[in-house]
């Protein structure tokens, strides 16, 4: 039920994204071209959808802390740390540059995957390549060891 739960859940995301145009590029660079005010070119689609997003998320978290438990999990997935900090900041700027850079960010661009542009795929590939790095180079280093010595 976990998994037909996440799926159901993924393809409404995706649903999303796409009836509203997130999935295309040029409407994201198009919010975020704001030298374009003047011309009139500025679109402010983007800030209705974020606008719909936070209204259904805020409604939803309200419903969803009344309960002790998930319906389909056995517990909470939250985050434990709250700091802000280099990893953090940098992961920001990181992302907002691949965003302005590209008019992507990995929701948009794994559901415009369907639509097959070669910079859609490519896009994602070098998602894909860089979260295995982070993986390989970060993360590996700081798991902790076991008896062995290994690391996880």
């Amino acid at each position: 039920m976990r998994l037909l739960t996440a799926l159901a859940s993924g393809l409404l995301f995706g649903a999303g994204l796409s009836l509203s145009r997130m999935i295309d590029p040029s409407v994201v660079l198009a919010f975020l071209d704001f030298a374009a005010i003047p011309d009139g070119a500025w679109n402010p689609a983007l800030v209705f959808v974020m606008a719909g997003a936070f209204l259904v998320t805020a409604s939803g978290y309200a419903l969803i802390f009344r309960r002790r438990t998930p319906l389909f999990a056995p517990g909470y997935a939250l985050p434990g740390k709250r700091a802000i900090d280099g990893r953090l900041i940098a992961g920001a700027v990181l992302f907002g540059l691949g965003w302005g850079l590209m008019g992507y960010c990995p929701g948009p661009a794994i559901a415009g995957l369907g639509f097959g542009p070669a910079k859609t795929w490519l896009f994602v590939g070098a998602m894909l390549v860089g979260m295995a790095l982070h993986h390989l180079l970060i993360e590996r280093r700081r798991a902790p060891a076991t008896t062995s010595g290994a690391i996880h």
